[in-house]
C-alpha cells in the first residue's frame, strides 16, 4: 500500500497491470498564482500538482494518463498544457482534454494539439444544462470545431439526457466519449430509463465511455451496484470502454459551500477502484483492451 498522496492511502494492485495501462481521467490544479481558477466557478478545488500524479501513477503502476481539464479551470487551459509538458518522455505517455469558448483561437487549438489534446470537454451537468435543444447546438458546435483536429467530444451528463441527444450524437463527425458511466443512479441498475440509449450507442460503435469515478454514482462503499452497470457497458462493446480514475476526486464537501471556499477532495483509494475494474472486466483480454487498447486507440498513444 501507498501511502502520502493528500492523504490516502492507495491499495496496490493485485494483479499483473499490462505494460501501457491508462488512467483516462485525472485532473491537476494550480498552483493558482500561476494557475487561477475561473472567477465564475461553481467550486474551489485544492491543488494537486503533476508530482502527485506521478506518485499515483507509480503507486498503481501505469504510465499512461489523460489529463481532463475540470469545470472550476473555465477555458484557460495553461494549467492543463503545463501538466501534459512537464510529464515524462515530453509528453509522449500523456494527453489532454480542454475545454473551449467562443473566444478559443484556431492557433489555440494547433497549440494545444501539439502538446498533446486530443478532445474537448462539454461538462453539461456542471453546467446545469438540461435543456436537450441547447446541449444539442453545444454538441454540434464543439465537434464541428474540433473536427479538422482528429479530436473527439467529451462529454458530462446523465442518462436522459443521453437518450434526448442519441440521434444528434449518432451523426457526429466525431467520437463522443461519455465521462463517470453516463453518471446513472447504480442503485437502479442498468434497467433505469437512459442507460439503454448508451448502451446502444456503444454496441454500435456511436460513443464510448469511461467506466470512471464511480463514488459518484455509487452510495455504497465498495459501489457494489456499479458491478451490474460497468458490466451492461463492456458487454455491450468492450472495444468502447476505457477506465480513469478522476483523481484528486474534486467536489468532496459536504452540503453547499461558498465557490470561494475550499473543497475538500474525496478520499479515494484508486488502487481498490483498479482492483474493482479487474472483476468488472472478467478476463485479463478484456481488461488489456480497457487499460491499454482502447486508450491508445482513443488518444493516440
Amino acid at each position: 500500500m501507498t501511502a502520502g498522496i493528500h492523504g490516502v492511502t492507495h491499495t496496490a494492485p493485485a494483479f499483473d497491470v499490462p505494460a501501457g495501462a491508462c488512467d483516462s481521467h485525472v485532473h491537476v490544479f494550480g498552483p493558482y498564482d500561476r494557475f487561477p481558477l475561473a472567477p465564475g466557478r461553481k467550486y474551489t478545488p485544492g491543488t494537486a500538482s503533476v508530482e502527485e500524479l506521478l506518485a499515483l501513477q507509480r503507486a498503481l503502476r501505469l504510465t499512461r494518463v489523460v489529463v481532463v481539464q475540470a469545470s472550476p479551470q473555465g477555458t484557460d487551459n495553461a494549467c492543463l498544457v503545463d501538466a501534459l509538458q512537464r510529464l515524462p518522455a515530453g509528453g509522449s505517455q500523456a494527453r489532454g482534454v480542454a475545454v473551449i469558448g467562443d473566444a478559443t483561437t484556431d492557433a489555440e487549438l494547433a497549440a494545444m494539439h501539439r502538446a498533446g489534446v486530443r478532445g474537448v470537454r462539454l461538462n453539461l451537468a456542471t453546467l446545469g444544462q438540461h435543456d436537450p435543444a441547447v446541449a444539442r447546438r453545444l454538441l454540434e458546435a464543439a465537434a464541428k470545431r474540433v473536427a479538422p483536429l482528429g479530436w473527439h467530444v467529451q462529454t458530462y451528463t446523465t442518462p436522459a439526457m443521453i437518450a434526448a441527444l442519441a440521434g444528434a450524437i449518432r451523426a457526429l463527425p466525431v467520437p463522443l466519449v461519455v465521462d463517470h458511466f453516463g453518471h446513472p443512479e447504480a442503485a437502479r441498475g442498468p434497467g433505469q430509463p437512459g442507460f439503454d440509449a448508451l448502451v446502444a450507442l456503444l454496441r454500435e460503435g456511436k460513443a464510448w465511455v469511461k467506466l470512471s469515478a464511480g463514488y459518484r454514482i455509487s452510495q455504497l462503499a465498495d459501489w457494489d451496484d456499479a458491478a451490474p452497470l460497468a458490466r451492461a457497458l463492456l458487454d455491450a462493446n468492450p472495444d468502447a470502454c476505457v477506465w480513469g480514475t478522476d483523481w484528486p476526486h474534486p467536489g468532496g464537501g459536504q452540503g453547499p459551500r461558498a465557490p470561494e471556499e475550499l473543497e475538500p477532495f474525496f478520499p479515494i483509494d484508486d488502487g481498490r477502484a483498479l482492483n474493482r475494474l479487474r472483476a468488472w472486466a472478467g478476463d485479463p483480454a478484456r481488461l488489456r483492451k480497457v487499460l491499454v487498447d482502447n486508450p491508445a486507440r482513443l488518444y493516440g498513444f
